[in-house]
């Protein structure tokens, strides 16, 4: 009987990426100082809500420098702190160079985001050696031909390799097995787990709860009485567990996406409804102008220190309805947000199809789908004759039945 090969997934992070990509690009144009070798930060336009710092130097954070904090706080620490403003558009081609090295490795790649991606190597032993080797190995070939340093988690889940992957830094390699999780990752605070925020931080701490190791092998009732759903999933991945897959990019097409950075703090889930409404109405347009629908919807946050947290799900129908896609939306954010202000909103949806395939009728479902294709469809002809502000939906529109829908 062939033996069936053990899960292994990577993650790959890119150090200090903005800086990184930065100091490459100015060492290539014959600038003498690397920029990771001195204090040194990426940050915006003070006057602006991106005065803050995206990343920085090891030096730099020898003062206390920290990722997400205003640049006026960073120079009051550092008063000789070079800054240099960031350059999207290069980083953009420095990311599709990094996953461009990934695909010689494995055709199951998921870009998390711009400077990091879960790639999957099960079944790779025999091309690319045991999982340290191939880690290795990869870590040091976008290193000799991109210039820059990146950290591989390794693991049989994608959880648990992203946390290996933030163990210490940079140019590293780090395996979290599930039978490391003890030794590992139990002792590391509380705040290091993956999903938890300031105000998670801060409920599990009046628990009592101050390490990752005590947060598992806390009653998933008492988490569940403090933060909701919220405290089964940080149970459960306090505990190693994740059975999510590694998600590629749909063959027929990138997906439809749409982010937006907010120009103050959001703390309520109201106000954070009201954009992922907007967001999610205006992928829904691109979806009914390419006559495509999509199966899967991902809702992607960035909070106020810069950390980020997405969560997807699978619909029970291919659609493009507004409405619906919502309804989706507003569960994700539900489930996965704890309180902790709130920078970017994004919504994203994958697994795109162009043909209707209709969907399974239920007897417990009595919503009119073919009305709210209608509204849809007589709200974009209103908006393509008289412009994008003609008509707007109600920001506290009411979404489908959503404990039944998901």
């Amino acid at each position: 009987m062939q033996q069936v090969s053990k899960r292994v997934i990577f993650h790959v992070d890119v150090n200090s990426a903005f800086l990184s990509w930065e100091a490459v690009t100015r060492l290539a144009e014959g600038e003498k100082i690397d920029l990771r070798e001195i204090p040194s930060a990426v940050g915006g336009d003070i006057e602006t809500r991106h005065g803050v710092i995206l990343a920085k130097s090891i030096p730099a954070k020898k003062y206390g420098v920290t990722t997400g904090e205003p640049v006026v706080d960073a120079l009051r620490k550092c008063p000789e702190l070079v800054l240099v403003k960031p350059h999207h558009e290069m980083y953009k081609e420095k990311s599709r160079a990094f996953i461009g090295i990934l695909q010689q490795y494995s055709d199951r790649i998921e870009q998390f985001s711009v400077d990091e991606a879960f790639v999957d190597m099960t079944g790779t032993g025999r091309l690319f050696g045991p999982p340290v080797e191939a880690a290795t190995r990869m870590k040091d070939q976008i290193h000799r031909e991109l210039g820059f340093t990146v950290n591989v988690g390794i693991s049989s889940n994608k959880l648990l390799a992203k946390m290996a992957s933030d163990f210490k830094k940079p140019d590293r390699v780090h395996t979290l097995f599930p039978e490391e999780i003890a030794t590992k990752m139990w002792p590391l605070p509380v705040r290091d787990l993956f999903f938890v925020g300031k105000s998670a931080e801060q409920r599990l701490k009046a628990l009592g709860i101050q390490t990752i190791g005590e947060l598992a092998h806390t009653d998933p009732k008492v988490l569940s009485g403090a933060l909701k759903k919220h405290g089964e999933v940080l149970w459960q991945y306090a505990n190693g567990m994740d059975d999510s897959s590694v998600e590629m990019a749909s063959p027929d097409a990138k997906g439809y996406s749409n982010s937006t950075t907010v120009p103050f703090d959001i703390t309520t889930a109201e106000d954070a409804k009201s954009v992922l409404l907007t967001l999610t109405d205006q992928v829904c347009r691109r979806l009914r102008r390419d006559d495509v629908r999509i199966e899967t919807v991902m809702v992607q946050l960035r909070f106020d220190d810069l950390t980020r947290a997405s969560h997807q799900c699978a619909l029970e129908a291919a659609t493009n309805i507004t409405q619906e896609i919502y309804c989706y939306v507003c569960r994700l954010f539900d489930e996965m947000w704890d309180g902790t202000p709130i920078r970017l909103l994004g919504v994203s949806t994958t697994k795109v199809s162009r043909e209707n395939q209709g969907r399974q009728m239920s007897l417990f479902d009595t919503t009119d789908y073919d009305k709210l294709e209608k509204l849809d469809r007589a709200m974009d002809n209103i908006r393509a004759r008289f412009g994008a502000g003609a008509v707007q939906r109600a920001s506290n529109m009411e979404p489908i039945d959503a404990k039944r829908k998901i």
